[in-house]
């Protein structure tokens, strides 16, 4: 630090101090894990800063793990203090935790396996997508043995089908935010069949599959199925907010994803909870069910 830089004369930088207040609001529990941030419209008003200073501040934020952020959905606690997660040493059900994080953390476990299945039940496949991409690039990088194989499917709502979420505030019969949900959902999909392809196409991993089917039915919860022995279980959130499609904003009653809260269930252990077993092979029944019989087969360039 040179001795004229602001900090070195007392002076923290604009972007650190909205940092540190905004850090010590989520260590306080007044901004709790999954909860959404303030649009850098909002922060600019209240910190009286430019949006550009802001957006630093919040990318301090995110370099940090505190929270994160997908483009057009805003940014999102992704945990309430600095304080590491502790260890659940012997415990088959452990969380919950912010959907980012707790599917990350056991996507990274459950690709230690010779042969990784991935069964996912969701509105978009955002949150898979986001997460796969840690293990991927551990893989790609060498830092994590590749295993054989890797099946994913993928359960989505039936674009067509007309959901209960998301529709705009005081006219549910406006097709275009079911559009915009359209157009999110292929692009999470095609995303994860591009990235978990190219295992494939780089020589690392031998068999890779990626299929996609739907149902006409609105998620209101989201389920995680890692290698047939650990489920990952969440609520969506309906919220309102203002998102911008085709160059207008729309105000629409959406649902939270990544911010949402999942629950862990594992069937494995040395010693497996009967409650948490048991909740396990029955999701892995239900989604078997669904799959086999009227989940029908999702076309993603249509």
């Amino acid at each position: 630090m040179s001795p004229s830089s602001p900090e070195h004369n007392g002076a923290v930088p604009p972007f650190r101090r909205i940092a540190r207040e905004l850090r010590a609001e989520m260590d306080r529990g007044e901004l709790a894990a999954g909860d959404q941030i303030p649009t850098q419209e909002a922060l600019s008003r209240r910190f009286k800063v430019s949006r550009a200073t802001v957006q630093r501040a919040l990318d301090e934020l995110r370099k940090d793990a505190y929270i994160d952020s997908q483009r057009g959905r805003g940014s999102y606690v992704l945990r309430a203090s600095g304080a590491s997660r502790p260890e659940h040493e012997g415990r088959s059900h452990t969380g919950p935790g912010p959907a980012g994080v707790e599917l990350a953390e056991h996507l990274e476990a459950a690709f230690r396996a010779p042969r990784v299945t991935l069964d996912s039940f969701s509105l978009t496949a955002e949150t898979l997508n986001s997460a796969m991409q840690g293990p991927l690039r551990l893989i790609q990088a060498g830092e994590l043995e590749p295993p054989q194989s890797v099946t994913v499917r993928l359960l989505l709502p039936f674009p067509g089908a007309q959901l209960a979420v998301p529709r705009l505030v005081g006219d549910p019969e406006d097709v275009r935010p079911r559009e915009r949900l359209r157009r999110l959902a292929q692009s999470h999909a095609l995303g994860l069949q591009s990235s978990v392809g190219r295992l494939a196409d780089l020589g690392l991993v031998t068999q890779v599959s990626v299929e996609v089917r739907s149902m006409a039915v609105t998620p209101v919860n989201k389920l995680y199925l890692l290698n047939g022995t650990e489920a990952l279980f969440g609520y969506y959130k309906v919220v309102q907010r203002t998102v911008s499609y085709r160059g207008e904003d729309m105000d629409i009653y959406d649902f939270l994803g990544l911010g949402a809260t999942l629950f862990h269930y594992s069937a494995g252990g040395v010693v497996p909870d009967p409650y948490s077993a048991e909740f396990v092979r029955r999701s892995r029944d239900w989604f078997d069910s669904v799959w086999s019989t009227i989940a029908e087969p999702l076309r993603l360039f249509e």
